[in-house]
């Protein structure tokens, strides 16, 4: 999940999990991992987390902190570096190890040509009251002094800490394995109390057979417990195997459903309206709609095959919003369109009247009609947001709505 400008903590945050095996409550369930060598933290999280991390771990160890461990490289995960940084020089003790995957590089390279756009992308995903430039002074990006491409171990003294490649979210995850103790935790190839967020709204591609690789090769392992990112730990050779297998089984069976379709020459809406999404497969705790969602690995899957264009010849070559407003309005009547949105409202059919509110809610600022179909929008949105179970959708429903509260259509106008 991509960093949030507000604190998300793991479920496991400050439980023990083994001799020297502590959760912290980092951004997700951040553990530490007591060596020979000193203690190894995956993911240093942001500055909001850091004070909180090391009063946890110093509650439970004096050792130096000698590596941290990127598990991925979303904005915010290792925010904090030079907070550890300091930490150690503090204690007279160098900085530790940051490693990572070596496409991680290439990501935070993407992250600093995009740096407001990945703020603006934030302040929608996450609803708060700081301004772009607030948001984004949070991504602090340290680049690790260590990568690896598929499997590295950090060290063997007294406890083998092992990283495997595990591309899942994003193409430079990884986890961590723990032989020695039986205990994975695979980071972002494991969420955990959601199904995978392939397909969220404002992200790149996830590729979702490539996640379900992951798991297979994460399965061979063959682990007595899974700490997942931010759920629960997996208890269990069973349990862990079944949570695993049962994931990949559910992305190969939405691969292979939404090919069918496409081949049968079915757009995107036309899948998304006809797929029907089977118990066995996704009524579990581990498979739930709370973050991610089955209809965004759709839409995902259908972009891994197909361009842009939604099949509909309108929007080869679209004119201009303001353009095409001023038409629609031509030909019909505003007062129409608004008593029908209002009348679906009513009715309960918010999805609905927001398809009717679009034909005038693209007006100019000053004009009456299309200041009332925004302000209807946004109503629309937020009885949405009350009812649909993913948070990304209900989050982007909210900050949709505090837009069109503004009488504003275009995200340029966010502060």
């Amino acid at each position: 999940m991509a960093i949030a400008p507000r604190l998300l903590v793991g479920e496991m945050s400050g439980k023990v999990l083994g001799d020297g095996l502590v959760v912290l409550p980092g951004q997700g369930n951040t553990l530490s991992v007591a060596t020979d060598d000193g203690v190894i933290v995956l993911d240093a999280s942001g500055h909001a987390h850091a004070p909180a991390m090391l009063a946890e771990l110093r509650g439970h160890t004096d050792a130096p902190v000698h590596a941290i461990v990127y598990s991925h490289g979303h904005n915010g995960y290792n925010a904090s570096i030079d907070l550890w940084d300091a930490h150690n020089a503090e204690r007279g003790e160098p900085a530790p190890r940051r490693i990572g995957h070596r496409l991680i590089l290439n990501r935070y390279a993407r992250y600093r040509e995009t740096a407001e756009l990945q703020a603006r992308m934030a302040c929608m995903q996450f609803p708060t009251r700081r301004t772009v430039a607030e948001v984004g002074a949070t991504f602090g990006l340290y680049d690790p002094t260590e990568t690896f491409d598929d499997t590295m171990v950090v060290t063997t003294a007294g406890r083998r800490v092992e990283l495997i490649h595990a591309p899942s979210e994003v193409d430079d995850a990884i986890a961590l394995w723990l032989p020695d103790d039986g205990l994975l935790a695979a980071g972002a190839a494991t969420p955990g109390s959601t199904i995978p967020n392939i397909g969220t709204p404002l992200r790149t591609q996830r590729f979702t057979i490539r996640w379900a690789d992951t798991l297979d090769r994460l399965m061979a392992l063959d682990a007595e417990r899974l700490l997942t990112e931010f759920g629960p730990l997996i208890e269990g050779r069973q349990a862990v195997r079944e949570w695993l297998s049962s994931t990949a089984e559910a992305l190969r069976w939405l691969r292979t459903e939404v090919v069918r379709r496409m081949n049968a020459g079915m757009g995107e809406r036309e899948i998304l309206a006809d797929m029907a999404y089977p118990a066995h497969l996704f009524d579990r705790p581990w498979m739930r709609p709370t973050y991610g969602a089955p209809e965004y690995i759709v839409r995902d899957l259908y972009r891994e095959e197909n361009g842009w264009w939604d099949r509909n010849p309108t929007n080869l070559h679209p004119a201009g919003e303001a353009a095409a407003a001023a038409a629609v309005r031509s030909a019909i009547d505003p007062e129409q369109v608004l008593a029908r949105a209002r009348a679906l409202l009513a009715e309960g059919q918010a999805q609905l009247a927001l398809h009717v509110l679009d034909l005038v809610a693209g007006g100019p600022a000053d004009d009456p009609p299309a200041q009332q179909a925004r302000a209807m929008k946004a109503e629309a949105c937020r009885k949405l947001a009350e009812t649909t179970p993913a948070y990304v959708s209900r989050a982007l429903y909210r900050t949709s709505a505090n837009l069109l509260d503004q009488n504003q259509t275009s995200w340029t106008s966010v502060p």
